[in-house]
Formats: C-alpha cells, sequence, structure tokens
C-alpha cells in the first residue's frame, strides 16, 4: 500500500506578519498594497501620479509615516511592522531636512536604482509547529505534497529536527509568489524522484499562469510503478476575487493532465486548489474544467471508502464551500484505490472555543496552537 497526502502547512518557522494581524481586514490591505506598490515600482518609468501612490502605498506598509507636522517621512525602525524596503544601489527617494515636507521619490524610473519591498516576518508558533509535524507523523504518507512551505531549506531543516528524517527526499522550486508561500513534495525512502518539471513560466493570453507553480514530479514506487504528482496551491479566495484566476489554473493543470493521460502515465493532482462546491454532488464553479468533458481525473471525495467524517470540509469550519484541499486520481488509478480521509487533529478553525466536529489533539489549547487552519488529505493506494 502506498499512502499520499496533501498538507497545507502555513508556513513552518516564519510567516509574513500580514498573514496575521488582528484585523484581517487591514492585513489584506497591506498585501494589496504590497501587490500594487512592486507593479508600481517595476515600471520603466514613474510618473508623478506613480510616485504619489508609491508613496501612499509605502504609508500603508509603514515603510514611510506621518509625522506630528501631517509629513510623509521615512521610518527608521529595526523591526517593521509589516514590510522592509530594502535598496541597494542608487538613489530612489530624498527627505527634506525641513520636517513639515514629504518625502520626494527621486528615481525617474526602475532603471535608476535596485532594490525591492519585502514582507516583514514573523516566527511561527512554536507549539503550532510542532503540532504541523505530529500531523505529518500521524498520517504518516510515504509521498506528502506541502501547501505554504516557506523554501527548501526550512522544508529540509523541518524534516532533519522535527520529523527525525521521516522523509529521505525533500524538494521544493521557487514559485511566482513573493512572500515565501510555495510548494513541495517530500517521499519516503525507496520512493524516488525520477524527474522534475516546473511549469512557473507557464503563460496563456493573459499572462502568468499559475500563482505559485505546478510543479511535475514522476515518481517511483519500491515495486517499481511511476506515477507523475502535481502539487498546486491555486489563487486564494481572499479579498472576494480569485475566481478568473483559478479557471486558468484548472485549465492549464487538465491541459497538462491530459497529454500525461494520453502517454498512458498514472497521475495524481494535489494541493489546495481554494475553492469548494457550492452544493453537495457538484464542483467547485471555477475548478470545473478539471472535472467536465470527459475528464480522466476522479476527486477523492468522489471515491467509494474515503472517509471525511460528520463535515464535509478541510478549511477553518470545514463547511462544503471550505472543501479547498484535493486529491485527485487519475481514472488508470481508480482501480487501485483502497482507502482515504481527512485528518482533522491538528485544526481548530478560527473559534475561539474547542471545535465540536471533530477530534483534536487532547493539549492543543486554542486556535493560535493549531498546526494549520487545514486539515491533511490522503488516499491509500494499492501500487
Amino acid at each position: 500500500m502506498v499512502r499520499i497526502a496533501s498538507f497545507n502547512v502555513e508556513n513552518l518557522f516564519a510567516r509574513p506578519k500580514a498573514f496575521n494581524p488582528t484585523d484581517w481586514n487591514y492585513g489584506l490591505k497591506v498585501l494589496n498594497a504590497y501587490r500594487d506598490v512592486n507593479a508600481l515600482l517595476s515600471k520603466y518609468s514613474y510618473s508623478d501620479a506613480d510616485k504619489q501612490q508609491i508613496r501612499d502605498l509605502f504609508v500603508v506598509l509603514d515603510i514611510y509615516t506621518i509625522n506630528n507636522n501631517g509629513a510623509i517621512r521615512r521610518k527608521r525602525t529595526q523591526y517593521p511592522r509589516w514590510a522592509w524596503f530594502r535598496k541597494n544601489k542608487g538613489n530612489f527617494d530624498r527627505q527634506p531636512k525641513d520636517t513639515t515636507q514629504n518625502v520626494e521619490i527621486i528615481a525617474k524610473g526602475r532603471a535608476d536604482w535596485i532594490g525591492w519591498v519585502e514582507l516583514a516576518k514573523e516566527t511561527t508558533n512554536e507549539i503550532s509547529t510542532l503540532m504541523t509535524a505530529r500531523v505529518i507523523q500521524d498520517v504518516g504518507a510515504d509521498i506528502i505534497g506541502i501547501v505554504e512551505a516557506e523554501d527548501r531549506p526550512s522544508l529540509v531543516r523541518f524534516n532533519d529536527d522535527l520529523l527525525d528524517e521521516l522523509y529521505s527526499h525533500v524538494m521544493l522550486i521557487d514559485g511566482n509568489d513573493k512572500r515565501g508561500i510555495d510548494v513541495g513534495i517530500m517521499t519516503r525512502d525507496k520512493f524516488e524522484i525520477e524527474s522534475i518539471r516546473s511549469n512557473v513560466d507557464t503563460v496563456d493570453a493573459i499572462g502568468t499562469v499559475f500563482s505559485r507553480d505546478c510543479p511535475q514530479y514522476k515518481i517511483s514506487t519500491p515495486n517499481g510503478t511511476e506515477v507523475h504528482i502535481l502539487v498546486n496551491h491555486f489563487k486564494s479566495k481572499s479579498g472576494g476575487g480569485g475566481g478568473v484566476k483559478r479557471q486558468r489554473q484548472a485549465t492549464e493543470v487538465r491541459r497538462i493532465v491530459d497529454r500525461l493521460v494520453a502517454q498512458g502515465k498514472h497521475v495524481i493532482v494535489l494541493g489546495d486548489l481554494n475553492e469548494g462546491p457550492a452544493t453537495d454532488g457538484s464542483q467547485a464553479a471555477d475548478l470545473i474544467n478539471l472535472f467536465n468533458n470527459n475528464s480522466p481525473l476522479v476527486d477523492c471525495f468522489a471515491l467509494q471508502g474515503f472517509q471525511f467524517g460528520n463535515r464535509p470540509g478541510t478549511y477553518n469550519s470545514c463547511t462544503l464551500r471550505n472543501r479547498f484541499d484535493y486529491i485527485l486520481i487519475s481514472q488508470s488509478l481508480h482501480l487501485y484505490f483502497i482507502g482515504g480521509g481527512v485528518f482533522r487533529k491538528g485544526l481548530w478553525g478560527n473559534g475561539v472555543r474547542k471545535p465540536k466536529n471533530w477530534d483534536i489533539y487532547s493539549d492543543m489549547t486554542k486556535s493560535s496552537e493549531q498546526a494549520s487552519d487545514h486539515a491533511a488529505v490522503f488516499v491509500d493506494l494499492n501500487i
């Protein structure tokens, strides 16, 4: 038996501060400002309107501050609230000595300076990290897709220090997200990663498709069976958007799957696809291209013998609309399915009170100690 799992770990050791504010709406404002200012800073030339907008966004990011005179000034601190402004070369701005005057952006465009904006991070709750390790150990997958890991060194350190080297192979390819929330994979001894293909540069008529990446791993099991695993983290629904992006991502994943299946390959798509169905028995609207038009993919939640308890979802309160985490197997693997389920023991959710609809670890006492706000999902295949 081979167990394959997916788990959104919400970062292992460090996480952008903007992901965990007391006021989530303000955290979203910070993330939007980070996105917008990076787009502006990348422009070949800065108009006066661009400079004004950059300055205003720097205030939101706490790179600039408004002083007692009502002037926008540089903020000097070793511990920024939301973001760092990293400047390596060239002149970007000028601050007048007169404290009643605003900072002036003097760079004419991207070519005038070298630097970037970087989200400030904070260490994750130590108990939470230990709970994350506990979930992974208890699930005991032979192959596990990891969502929202900072980078490969962090994932290697996590495996070495907290999982006691449970996995022999640890791989993560940096993707398109600049916030340090990438996708990776870990496999046990004799589950060899035979090849890796990144889709980070895939574009369609609109632009870059994947928010992180959709890496393809060809993995051989101890008996020689080859499985192609696509690890994904689709665009979030935060702020009410992302539907069109998820549609594009689902379409591209389906294209990759169809190509592999046409070559006679076993395929598994897994990860946080960030959208659940609206009604029981249906599929998430923006993910429909994964399932329609004679799709070769089968959703694990539709497989007889897949156990998800008395709640249908995988995220936070685990409602149907919060079924974000998926494992989809190709029809060629359907006959080999022997079981699977949702593992929620490390999930508290965002409520103050202990969840009543599923069992959690007895020594987890509050939301901040949860392994993740996602449950782990796994399937067992006789391959």
